[in-house]
């Protein structure tokens, strides 16, 4: 999934910044990895707010049960970070499993279902990895309209837009141009080519959001999530189809560096985690500018996972 910020994350590190290809000093595995022992999990996140706000939760859950963590924060997009946790040099990650089976693991499975993906996750993975419970929350990709937009062209289901999108163009996350939960699958499952795509790097949700209200482009790849969606009176095409797959918020793990105190602790957020968590939290984070740290700690005490 490419993800953007609503207010100006740092753009991605470079692969040798978090960990390089695993082996070298830089690896932060080599100053201790694993669960225990004294050793420290490396905790990371992609470069956008709701990712790092579940990598704080996920750190900060595993330091209440008195495990060390490094913070590995801002990474960038998954082609990025996702070597870096088959590797080694990332021992946690708040995945979601959708996105990481058809980008990462198999481009062309057609799981759509948070239980068929899983299966497949767990079946196709390298050895090195595994994915713990997912959560029932979930941020799922969208192509999003403006309420006049939509009211013009008739525009409520992904279908909809086959005989209009020539005339229309779509912005999103350059990544979205080749994914088959993209520009490819529009095509393939819905018919559905755009007459231009104004793609945008990492960090740039204000401006997607102002190029979509202003009409520079008339479609959005916007995530369920996007406190912008209902502020703005945005309109989610719904996809029939499914081509969007589910997108349950997911640890994904090095093997050897958990232990199974910070399995039970990850399996733990999972099982309380709802998607109307996650989009009051995102609330907090963009509309109030809370601190991520805060709304974390405000959140696992809530929901009783922090002393």
């Amino acid at each position: 999934m490419f993800r953007v910020t609503a207010f100006g994350l740092i753009a991605a590190l470079s692969l040798t910044a978090c960990g390089g290809d695993g082996d070298s000093d830089d690896n932060p595995l080599t100053e201790g990895g694993g669960g225990g022992g004294g050793k420290s999990i490396v905790v990371g996140s992609a470069n956008f707010p709701e990712n790092q706000l579940l990598a704080e939760i996920y750190a900060q859950a595993l330091e209440d049960k008195g495990l060390k963590v490094t913070r590995k924060f801002d990474i960038g997009a998954r082609e990025v970070y996702y070597d870096q946790v088959v590797k080694g040099g990332i021992s946690v990650f708040p995945e979601y499993n959708g996105a990481l089976l058809s980008v990462a693991v198999d481009k062309k499975s057609t799981a759509t279902s948070t239980e068929d993906i899983n299966a497949e996750l767990k079946a196709k993975l390298p050895k090195s990895v595994e994915i713990l419970d997912s959560a029932a929350a979930e941020d799922k990709d969208s192509v999003t309209v403006t309420s006049e937009v939509a009211a013009k062209h008739n525009l409520k289901t992904l279908a909809d837009l086959k005989p209009v999108a020539g005339d229309l163009a779509i912005g999103a996350g350059s990544e979205f141009k080749t994914r088959t939960q993209g520009l490819v699958g529009l095509e393939k499952v819905y018919g559905v080519e755009f007459g231009k795509f104004q793609p945008l790097d990492a960090g740039a949700q204000s401006t997607l959001l102002k190029l979509l209200k202003e009409g520079t482009v008339q479609a959005a790849n916007l995530y369920t999530t996007d406190p912008a969606i209902v502020e703005d009176k945005l309109v989610v095409l719904e996809d029939p189809k499914n081509l969007f797959s589910s997108q349950n918020i997911t640890p994904l793990v090095h093997k050897s560096a958990v232990d199974g105190k910070a399995r039970e602790t990850l399996n733990a957020i999972s099982a309380k985690l709802t998607t109307e968590d996650l989009l009051e939290m995102m609330k907090k984070l963009v509309n109030d500018k809370a601190d991520a740290a805060d709304v974390a700690e405000e959140w696992l005490t809530g929901a009783g996972l922090a002393s």
